[in-house]
């Protein structure tokens, strides 16, 4: 291919032709292509048509962009900074209703009665006539024990009187011959007083023969167990062919309730609340095997005796309860509530309500203008009042205010208030939604109703 003359190349305005579809470009325009000495060293080609369009749309796209970030970002502190000035309260609704007060404890059902039967000999349980759950009537035969070692203890008391009996008789006779002897004067009186000696030791000896038998026989007879009481067993603790052994303590065998229709909670009451409760009082409780069911019972007895266990003092109370239907069984674990007081068409808050202490932003908003009801407290009071407590509100034009209130009975949730001002459906905060200090939001509770003083935040 020919290369460009000179002369086509040395005037600074001259055209070159480029490829087809290119056009062409002066190198006087472009400022390229001039080396040391003026002459060309290369060519620059000629951008594509629409090339500036989409260059430009990128631009205004990525301002666009750019421009939605700052809003988002100016949106967002505005709302915090709008949800800073107007916190959201948690509210409850003051209600009408009954109340009442009780104090919670845990008892054991067991009977009124109760027999622990043991044995005073020992030896083989060679019968037993009754079995769990079986009434029984007092008196009746309800186990054995082997009693042959007993029976031959028996027949050895028996010799025993027989031969003391014999060393009496004989004895009596040579008293009575030394006694005519001795008044007559043929007898010393040294001899005559040992034979009285003598009488007096085989009389002994005979009386202690007696009560050895009478000791065997009572031995023997304490073999038969027999029923102390009309009742049930609820117990059994021995088996045929099981030892025994009365030592220091009588084993128990058996366990014999007297009426499974009366009987008693052995409920352990606090000592903080032990001053609440006395003979008479009503209680009511409930029991696993039956937690549909509510039972009620009388307080029988406030023991003074206390127990101490890990350094908690806790008294017994003693609650009689009915049972003519049997559903309650010895050893039951009873939730028991006695019933301290009741109210009836009363004004109730949430306890959350007179726990409620104002924070910084709650009393600025109240110094700024906040109304009061009537007895309400001072806008710049930061402590209890000296007598009642107070809740807070927000009135009808969504302004922050206070009442103060007399608290009385509790259920450990709600509280019966009374106080001017306080009226039927009013909204009481009883905590904060989110932080004042623009922290984080505590998770609400989802049945308690929220509340905002004024507009909603805007920007």
């Amino acid at each position: 291919m020919p290369s460009p003359s000179a002369e086509a190349v040395a005037g600074r305005g001259a055209q070159v032709p480029t490829a087809p579809g290119r056009g062409s470009y002066s190198v006087e325009d472009t400022g390229l292509g001039q080396g040391a000495e003026g002459g060309a060293t290369g060519v620059v080609p000629e951008q594509p048509e629409g090339w500036v369009s989409r260059t430009m749309r990128r631009k205004w796209i990525w301002i666009l962009l750019f421009a939605m970030a700052v809003a988002g970002a100016a949106w967002w502190v505005l709302r915090r900074t709008g949800q800073g000035e107007a916190p959201a309260y948690r509210v409850a609704t003051v209600e009408r209703g009954s109340l009442e007060a009780s104090v919670s404890a845990t008892g054991t059902l067991n009977a009124v009665t109760t027999v622990q039967v043991g044995t005073q000999a020992s030896g083989q349980i060679s019968a037993i006539y009754v079995d769990y759950n079986t009434r029984v009537r007092r008196g009746q035969l309800i186990a054995r024990i082997d009693s042959v070692l007993q029976a031959q203890a028996v027949r050895e008391a028996e010799a025993g009187l027989e031969r003391a009996r014999a060393e009496l008789t004989k004895v009596e006779r040579d008293y009575e011959r030394d006694r005519q002897l001795y008044q007559q004067e043929m007898l010393s009186q040294t001899d005559f007083a040992t034979t009285e000696y003598s009488l007096a030791v085989a009389r002994a000896n005979a009386k202690t023969a007696q009560v050895a038998l009478e000791r065997a026989l009572h031995n023997l007879a304490y073999t038969s167990i027999y029923a102390p009481i009309d009742g049930i067993v609820i117990e059994r603790n021995v088996d045929v062919g099981q030892t025994v052994a009365a030592s220091l303590a009588a084993p128990q065998l058996f366990l014999i309730a007297n009426d499974l229709t009366r009987m008693q909670i052995l409920a352990s009451v606090d000592e903080s609340d032990i001053g609440l409760i006395r003979a008479g009082q009503q209680a009511r409780f409930t029991v696993q095997a039956w937690p549909e069911e509510s039972f009620t019972g009388t307080v029988n007895q406030v023991r003074l005796q206390s127990k101490t266990t890990e350094n908690v003092v806790n008294y017994t109370v003693v609650v009689e309860v009915q049972n003519p239907t049997g559903k309650l069984l010895p050893g039951m674990t009873a939730t028991v509530s006695f019933v301290t007081g009741a109210a009836t068409d009363v004004l109730l808050v949430p306890n959350a309500a007179l726990r409620l202490r104002p924070t910084e932003a709650m009393l600025a908003a109240v110094r700024r203008g906040a109304g009061f009801a009537a007895g309400g407290v001072p806008a710049d009071s930061t402590a209890e009042p000296a007598a009642g407590a107070r809740l807070w509100y927000l009135d009808s034009a969504g302004r922050l205010a206070a009442v103060r209130v007399q608290p009385g009975l509790t259920d450990g949730q709600k509280t019966e208030v009374a106080g001017a001002g306080l009226t039927e459906g009013m909204q009481v905060i009883v905590g904060m939604a989110q932080s004042t200090q623009g922290g984080a939001a505590p998770a609400a509770s989802p049945f308690q109703t929220q509340a905002r003083p004024g507009p909603p935040p805007g920007f």
